[in-house]
């Protein structure tokens, strides 16, 4: 007899739903999120419309600046020969993602929020890599579970550390200036691959714009009155604040666009971003009809249909720079505080390097002999490529 007060012997009903929950097991396709259907009327798993396996699941962690988020696209290509059927999530700084939109070759767009990490903290990789060489990129893939790691990590006394044997090159290269500014002759596209265990086949960045995008640029062009047949030449006059002495100054600016004005058939552009806004507008008050000062403070997409409605980008090393090359455009780029063989432009370009500054490249933030690489920079070489490229696009 079952005394008063004794426990019941009888189950928990929540234990039952547990393991009925239980035979419910993911769908093997990277469409299948185990919320709805991927197509209406149908069972996931059960006589799929377009079933589409997973394979090797990897991730990307890039949170550094713009332009190495572009450069980054490039190794994508590599990453499909390697592991033909994959699933490719990227996580990246918020300011950076829209650059990865329409991307054909990623699979997931993860924005650095809580919200995303404990995403990708829940998550199990194949192949996790990291790009970056900073504190807050190596502690987080070491949080990501992943059976191979790949790049850069933290080391538990604070310092960055290579991940695998491939990526000690690129290590070394930030500890030693001498290698880093006169020794390497490879570009950033060629160490990412090498550190990452990819084939090296110069790969270009991954870049697209939209329907709607190519749309905007067609019509713009419309209404700024450029012909057809006229070659437009965009002047990228900013950079980032991180590395502020990889601009022209106003001055430098202005002769250029004054000797280019008389060219024929060439139509000549400002583009950049909000931090150019005030500098794009004293260029264009002092050179007065010979411009056309495009918006920047539209936001990043519209801010790439600026410059894709140019035919050649004349840029300092700057995100800028990167965006032409990602567009495909024809780049005339200027180097001082940079080292140029880090760049590649893909035959469809000139660089010109200052010649004999024993201080640069120097990656400095602060100039401390009054900015002579910019001041060397040779004008006149940059107007005549431009109008050589002009020519030969009439």
């Amino acid at each position: 007899m079952k005394k008063p007060g004794s426990p019941s012997k009888k189950p928990a009903r929540a234990s039952k739903r547990s393991n009925a929950a239980g035979k419910h097991k993911p769908v093997d396709c990277r469409r299948f999120t185990g919320y709805k259907p991927c197509f209406p009327g149908k069972v996931c798993g059960k006589g799929c419309v377009d079933f589409d396996p997973i394979g090797t699941k990897i991730l990307i962690v890039n949170l550094d600046a713009m332009g190495n988020v572009l450069v980054t696209t490039s190794i994508l290509a590599a990453i499909k020969r390697k592991y033909p059927t994959s699933r490719i999530g990227w996580i990246t700084l918020k300011n950076a993602a829209p650059l990865l939109l329409n991307n054909p070759l990623i699979d997931e767009i993860y924005r650095w929020e809580s919200e995303s990490r404990l995403i990708l903290q829940h998550m199990t990789f194949d192949v996790a890599l990291n790009v970056d060489k900073s504190r807050r990129s190596g502690a987080f893939i070491a949080s990501v579970t992943g059976k191979e790691k790949l790049g850069f990590g933290l080391h538990p006394n604070g310092c960055i550390v290579p991940l695998n044997k491939e990526a000690e090159e690129n290590y070394a290269l930030g500890l030693d200036d001498h290698i880093k500014f006169h020794v390497n002759k490879k570009t950033v596209q060629q160490i990412q691959c090498e550190q990452f265990r990819l084939e090296y086949r110069r790969d270009p960045y991954v870049l697209e714009l939209t329907g709607e995008e190519k749309t905007f640029c067609a019509e713009y062009r419309k209404r700024a009155g450029i012909r057809k047949g006229e070659t437009v030449v965009g002047f990228n006059t900013g950079c980032s604040e991180l590395y502020p002495n990889k601009k022209l100054t106003v001055d430098q600016h202005v002769r250029l666009i004054r000797a280019l004005s008389g060219v024929p058939n060439v139509r000549l552009v400002l583009v950049g971003g909000p931090e150019d806004t005030e500098r794009n507008a004293e260029i264009a008050k002092i050179a007065g009809g010979a411009v056309i000062n495009t918006p920047t403070t539209e936001g990043l997409r519209r801010g790439l249909c600026y410059e894709n409605i140019c035919d050649i980008i004349v840029t300092g090393d700057s995100f800028g720079m990167h965006a032409a090359i990602g567009l495909k455009k024809f780049v005339v780029a200027w180097f001082g505080v940079t080292c140029p063989d880090e760049i590649d432009l893909y035959d469809r370009g000139i660089k010109i390097v200052p010649a004999g500054l024993e201080c640069s490249p120097c990656w400095k933030r602060e100039c401390p002999y009054d900015l002579e690489c910019v001041r060397a920079v040779d004008l006149d070489a940059i107007r005549d490529h431009v109008v050589r490229f002009a020519k030969r696009s009439a």
